[in-house]
């Protein structure tokens, strides 16, 4: 009887596709609810329902949207599971905005939505400019950038706020810098970042903001192949010129926009906020260099501010943790969910010390898995590591209230949007 249901559904599932059509996400202006509330928290934390649904099972049918059967995956082996998998999984979701699998024009490109060989064949290019022998080359920059941003709170009196004059700024400017960005250019780029991961006006709203950042990026490759600079896209098209197009070049350009801005904008403002409610530990880090490593990793594991992994797409009817998978479904690894695992020593509480005691001491997912882990994970933690422990020598007495604090409501990436702080000077 299960197997005839499983038939029928999938017929269904058909008939419905031959008659809507290709599903084109572009034109999806509003998310239901049933679909988002996983994103919903409470404060820092994951809704006590997705804790609910870890526990009764780690992998569930989520629900069904313009055709798609949705699977949620919330437990740390079960994440971990699907994202090492390349062979029964796709992220390539170009056909579900209008282009072609593997084509070399439209909006989507870059690491995150492709899959190998195309992916291995891109990463190769990106990589060696993401090691830390190179990366090493960037942290005076950081620094500095960080002691400017630093000036600018300051500067800002009491009308300072934590997310607009230093947790925003940092992450941008590096990766400006990164990437080689006209300084005269990089307010016109940074209108263009902000919108990215809110899903409160669905696809409409996403992939507008992708397009737009990716019609200035295009342009940007196609001057720098004229003048190659000194950051990484003049990098990488001084040692394979040709062998890479301007569209996938824009592409890993906009992926580090889209993998180093927000994420580590949110990470600087929550995982600040963190901090400042244990006051011992925030002045600490100013002293002990040890303790900045282990409480870094542990606040990108607490906060796990990128909430969800790109969505698989499912090659061929398969098995996940006793349930079947049916070619054409898309699994969600909720990340965030996972980072709270009970079964492999983790739970809600923050702890600095979990040191070795936990497979998530430095084990998390925050940046993913497999081999599509963040490319640029040990950057982001670089910035982390220089830019809280000179928070806290500069300004010892920071302060915010948590009633101040304005998290965003519907985001893939979670953060806040504004947090008023006193610097105490």
């Amino acid at each position: 009887m299960a197997r005839i249901t499983t038939q029928v559904k999938a017929a269904v599932r058909q008939r419905i596709m031959r008659r809507v059509g290709p599903i084109d996400l572009r034109q999806v202006h509003r998310v239901p609810d049933k679909l988002i509330w996983p994103l919903l928290r409470d404060g820092y934390d994951p809704l006590p329902r997705l804790a609910a649904v870890r526990e009764a099972d780690p992998v569930t049918r989520h629900t069904s949207f313009m055709g798609l059967t949705l699977w949620l995956v919330t437990g740390d082996a079960e994440c971990r599971q699907v994202l090492a998998n390349s062979a029964d999984y796709s992220n390539d979701i170009r056909p579900f905005v209008g282009q072609e699998a593997g084509a070399d024009t439209g909006v989507i490109g870059g690491l995150g939505f492709t899959d190998p060989p195309d992916h291995t064949r891109l990463r190769k290019y990106l990589t060696p400019e993401f090691t830390m022998r190179r990366l090493a080359r960037l942290r005076p920059r950081i620094a500095a950038i960080v002691e400017g941003r630093l000036d600018a709170l300051e500067a800002a009196g009491d009308d300072a706020d934590l997310v607009r004059d230093f947790a925003f700024p940092v992450p941008f400017l590096v990766i400006c810098e990164l990437l080689g960005l006209p300084d005269e250019e990089r307010d016109t780029f940074r209108t263009l970042t902000s919108a990215r991961f809110d899903v409160t006006y669905g696809g409409a709203g996403t992939f507008g903001a992708i397009s737009g950042s990716r019609e200035y990026l295009m342009d940007f490759v196609r001057r720098q192949r004229e003048e190659p600079g000194d950051g990484l896209v003049g990098q990488i098209i001084r040692e394979h010129g040709d062998a890479i197009s301007d569209f996938d070049l824009a592409g890993l350009a906009d992926g580090a926009f889209t993998g180093g801005l927000e994420t580590s904008a949110s990470m600087l403002a929550l995982g600040t906020a963190v901090l400042l409610e244990r006051p011992e530990l925030y002045r600490r880090l100013a002293e002990e260099p040890e303790l900045v490593g282990p409480t870094v990793d542990e606040l990108l594991r607490y906060l796990s501010v990128v909430q969800i992994a790109f969505a698989r797409f499912a090659k061929t009817d398969l098995d996940l943790a006793g349930h079947r998978i049916q070619k054409g479904d898309v699994v969600i690894c909720h990340l965030a969910a996972a980072g709270r695992d009970r079964r492999v020593g983790a739970d809600d509480e923050f702890d600095p010390h979990r040191g070795s005691a936990s497979a998530h001491a430095a084990g998390h997912l925050a940046f993913g898995y497999g081999f599509h882990r963040c490319v640029g994970a040990e950057l982001a933690k670089m910035e982390l590591r220089i830019a809280y422990p000179a928070l806290a020598r500069r300004f010892p007495d920071l302060a915010t209230r948590e009633d101040e604090h304005h998290f965003r409501e519907k985001s893939i990436v979670y953060g806040l949007e504004s947090m008023p702080v006193d610097v105490g000077t």
